[in-house]
């Protein structure tokens, strides 16, 4: 016997989402623990007006069950603001509105505990379940449980070229706290597009038109893209094509995965209507100071200066220029990595991976392991390579979420959806043009 059934490391909205659709089931036993004193989400990045990218209806729980009790409309009819919600006639949520729904789900939820370290999860052979050592609030203890669900997000990330111990340096996950500082400063680079440095962009030109900083802007990718998210576009973030992705050959999956890079580097179009505002306004002011937006361009260095600043190293990719330019304030917008699960250090033997180190996952979101092993551990928005472009979104959480119980319980407890798009992503045995070989062209030449 164990504890739990499901012990889900890491409490973010995707194993959020797992106790959500836990909850309702009278034989799910699922334990959340995360190290963070409370739930927060993405505070360096909440500005006011900023709105999800997916609809409402990529909740933790809609998308398999609409009749959950722990669905966004179920959070709006509680708090009485359905009806404000419904004249507003936007499917995008505020983040800020998706954070107070987020919490209003964790108050819901006893299976959740705070201020939980995993320091390591070790296999029981001889009794079937893991045993994980976790320390709370100083107090070490142990819980076994029967699955694991690692879903411990990521980590800013900056490229070696960005390497400093300079105070100048500010990853975008922490601009709100560095706000007050940036507006100050006398010049301001953001490396790095996609939605946050845009929207980094765009509170700094606010406050240039207020007499705030210069701004630069310098990108890698080709141009200030935009999400691509039209209609048959989105398709490529249903399960259907999540399915259609884990079945090709790794090789394949790696070649095909770099071409989805507007997915996550592109910016809205709301947004770049923003930028282009900001930037005609600032036309009509005589003073202001100056803006750079470069595109196409990489940084290969900075250098810390002693006034406390940086001088910022790059390279024109179309013309091979190198350039230079100096600001009292960096800000990288480049990106994040999935955090390292050390704690799985003591079965790190027992998992496969593939070619490149990485985990092997099955279609359940399993990671491939010993037979004793397999189908008990799980991962959540760590599997990119494995199922694409939808690992990271909220819009395939409930799903994800939905097929882990369903493995774990051995049963149907919610129905998946089967038709997701209506795109046909792979070949079927009708459409096939059997190969022809050249005997068999020599042998129909004969006739």
């Amino acid at each position: 016997m164990s504890d739990v059934d499901i012990l889900a490391v890491g409490c973010g909205p995707f194993n959020l989402g797992l106790a959500a659709l836990a909850s309702t089931v009278d034989d799910a036993n699922v334990l959340v623990v995360d190290s963070a004193e409370e739930f927060r989400w993405h505070p360096g990045l909440m500005f006011d007006e900023a709105k999800l990218q997916v609809s409402f209806l990529s909740d933790l729980v809609s998308l398999v069950d609409p009749t959950h009790p722990l669905s966004f409309l179920g959070y709006l009819a509680d708090v009485d603001r359905l009806y404000p919600f419904l004249v507003r006639e936007d499917f995008f949520p505020t983040r800020r509105e998706y954070e107070a729904y987020l919490l209003w789900v964790v108050r819901r939820l006893p299976s959740l505990r705070w201020r939980t370290t995993v320091d390591e999860v070790r296999w029981l052979d001889e009794a079937g379940v893991f045993e994980v050592a976790v320390t709370t609030a100083g107090v070490t203890s142990t819980i076994t449980a029967g699955h694991v669900v690692v879903g411990i997000g990521t980590e800013p990330a900056l490229p070696q070229a960005l390497s400093t111990t300079s105070r100048a340096l500010v990853h975008s996950a922490d601009y709100l706290t560095h706000r007050e500082r940036a507006h100050a400063a006398g010049a301001v680079t953001v490396i790095g597009s996609g939605q946050s440095g845009a929207e980094i962009v765009a509170d700094l030109l606010e406050a240039n038109l207020r007499g705030g900083p210069a701004v630069r802007w310098w990108t890698r990718t080709p141009w200030f893209a935009p999400l691509d998210f039209t209609k048959l576009s989105l398709e490529m973030t249903t399960p259907a094509y999540m399915d259609y992705f884990h079945g090709l050959p790794e090789e394949t999956r790696d070649r095909v995965r770099a071409g989805h890079w507007q997915f996550h580097k592109g910016i809205s179009s709301e947004t770049l209507e923003r930028l282009h505002d900001l930037l005609y306004r600032r036309q009509l002011l005589e003073k202001a100071q100056p803006v750079q937006l470069r595109q196409g361009v990489a940084v290969e260095g900075l250098d810390a200066l002693d006034d406390g600043g940086l001088r910022i190293r790059g390279r024109h990719l179309d013309t091979g220029t190198a350039l230079a330019h100096t600001a009292d304030l960096v800000i990288a917008a480049t990106g994040y990595r999935p955090r390292q699960p050390d704690f799985l250090a003591p079965i790190a033997d027992l998992l496969h991976r593939d070619s490149r180190g990485r985990p092997v996952i099955e279609r359940d979101h399993s990671v491939a392991a010993v037979p004793a092993l397999a189908g008990r551990l799980f991962v959540a928005a760590a599997e990119a390579h494995a199922v694409g472009v939808s690992a990271p979104n909220l819009d395939i959480g409930a799903v994800r979420n939905a097929r882990i119980l369903n493995a774990v319980l051995g049963r149907e407890v919610y129905r998946l959806p089967r038709h997701t798009a209506f795109t046909s992503f792979g070949v079927t045995d009708d459409e096939v043009v059997p190969d022809v070989t050249d005997d068999d062209a020599l042998d129909q030449g004969d006739h």
